[in-house]
């Protein structure tokens, strides 16, 4: 009999190790989905703005958060920068208003990856006093890359608390 229960205790404390074992290798794997986690949606401004036309190009700075998961957006820059290498969803849009019928507009921006431009949605029409157009790309960055939104020289953008000027993205899924 206590050649059994000895039998049973050591079958329970490998069960129960292993049990150990696996809870152990379910919270790494939470921990780094959790640390993976990278999400922002921007606005330009909660109250009636305009920015622009400026004579150079300039950071459009977005002060408006809506979620910012992982501190990758910075309202200070006006850019993200990525925490970790993958692929990511970004999306614009921008929004202007003439004031009148007639004014020239031109509601334009620039998506820029390090620097570089990787979307420029513009809408420059005579037509009516607003205007405004939206691009969504799937890019893959690196740790450290940063992505933010230039205003081009002549061109504006209008907000309110309606939120027209939107910037967003967030991680797919890691690569590193």
């Amino acid at each position: 009999m206590q050649k059994q229960i000895w039998k049973l205790e050591m079958f329970f404390n490998m069960t129960l190790n292993e049990l150990q074992r696996n809870l152990e290798r379910a919270h790494s794997v939470l921990n780094n989905i959790r640390a993976s986690r990278s999400a922002f949606s921007v606005a330009l401004t909660d109250t009636r703005l305009c920015v622009g036309p400026n004579r150079e190009d300039s950071v459009v700075k977005y002060s408006s958060v809506f979620v910012n998961l992982g501190d990758g957006y910075s309202t200070d820059t006006g850019a993200f920068v990525a925490p970790r290498s993958g692929v990511y969803s970004l999306a614009l849009t921008v929004y202007s208003d003439a004031g009148t019928p007639g004014a020239t507009l031109a509601a334009c921006a620039r998506l820029r990856l390090n620097g570089r431009t990787i979307a420029s949605p513009s809408e420059n029409n005579l037509q009516d006093q607003e205007d405004s157009t939206s691009a969504l790309l799937v890019v893959q960055l690196h740790a450290g890359d940063r992505v933010d939104v230039a205003l081009p020289a002549g061109c504006f953008l209008c907000d309110n608390n309606n939120h027209y000027n939107t910037f967003t993205g967030f991680l797919l899924y890691a690569t590193d």
